[in-house]
């Protein structure tokens, strides 16, 4: 969800964003939200009938929807007709979060004042911006830099080498060196040979005891957030996209690549290698072997191998053929 993260024009209304529409409720625009979380000062879209039932319990004031899906949406909702709805997102994110597109370089950052950070220990040529907030007994190591309105939580390990931007990091956390967290994710329209950039204002959310090896990249949420569960381990060079929802306990090895807006439920262990593709639910105490290729989604309790990944047992009998 949004955040203070990124600068927010004042005092939009809706009509503004939309002139061509006759609102019958006229608000300024408090964010844009997906339709779960949205509120009624809230803009969101509805882009497949996958979300239908998010859909139907939207709280949303106005909604980005087609002609087909709108009829899924309560009567307090307005809506919004488009036959690209997330091109129609990507102007109006552009328009009410004029710097969330590119992730411009954070000009406050200075060296970390002592008074400020009593009990933190700091590395050589250690950078922070503006309203970070750093927990006791947290240790950050050289050349590591910390973008404005970032929080980290106590007794954490940051090493060497780290970008950290957009992104709350909860207590005892480990991040290893070279680990990039919170940068925009992989988003944009093609249209008309031209790319049109998606804007990214959600943020990271690490929680409690992670531990995450050398050289991850982990991607802001676009609308949404990107989570990672209590007690979850990443093992080196692990790419997040952005909206990705892991839970906790779970195990991830080494080059392991997950799309966007992927769910990972708790317990999940994946081998090194696999890929996960977009928009998919992983459900609890899942198995994915190593180099796995994961198109569908996966039920509770299930072990799955292979390209496309199909439960441990079908793999075998077809591997013996």
């Amino acid at each position: 969800m949004s955040s203070n993260f990124f600068f927010k024009k004042k005092n939009i209304k809706i009509n503004k964003i939309f002139p061509k529409i006759k609102f019958i409720n006229i608000f300024t625009i408090n964010s844009v939200k997906p339709l779960e979380f949205a509120k009624q000062n809230d803009l969101t879209f509805f882009d497949s009938i996958k979300y239908k039932h998010e859909a139907l319990n939207t709280q949303a004031g106005a909604c980005i929807t087609t002609d087909k899906l709108a009829n899924f949406l309560p009567k307090n909702t307005q809506i919004i007709l488009s036959k690209n709805v997330l091109l129609e997102l990507a102007q109006v994110l552009k328009k009410i979060y004029p710097t969330a597109d590119i992730d411009y370089p954070d000009l406050s950052l200075k060296n970390p004042s002592k008074k400020n950070y009593k009990s933190v220990k700091f590395g050589n040529n250690v950078l922070i911006g503006k309203n970070v907030k750093i927990g006791r007994d947290t240790q950050i190591g050289s050349n590591t830099i910390l973008e404005h309105n970032v929080v980290i939580g106590k007794n954490c390990i940051l090493g060497a080498n780290i970008i950290l931007k957009n992104s709350i990091i909860g207590d005892r956390v480990v991040l290893q060196d070279g680990c990039k967290v919170g940068q925009k994710g992989f988003g944009f329209i093609p249209i008309n040979n031209k790319n049109i950039k998606f804007p990214h204002i959600g943020k990271v959310i690490i929680k409690d005891d992670v531990e995450i090896a050398t050289g991850c990249t982990i991607d802001r949420g676009s609308v949404d957030d990107t989570l990672i569960g209590k007690n979850t381990y990443l093992d080196n060079q692990v790419h997040i996209a952005h909206n990705v929802q892991i839970g906790s306990n779970c195990m991830i090895a080494g080059q392991v690549g997950f799309a966007g807006s992927v769910k990972i439920g708790n317990n999940v262990s994946i081998g090194g290698q696999a890929g996960i593709s977009g928009h998919l639910n992983i459900g609890n105490n899942v198995k994915i072997a190593g180099g796995s290729g994961v198109i569908k989604d996966i039920a509770d309790n299930q072990t799955v191998m292979g390209y496309p990944a199909v439960p441990f047992k079908d793999f075998i009998k077809n591997w013996k053929k």
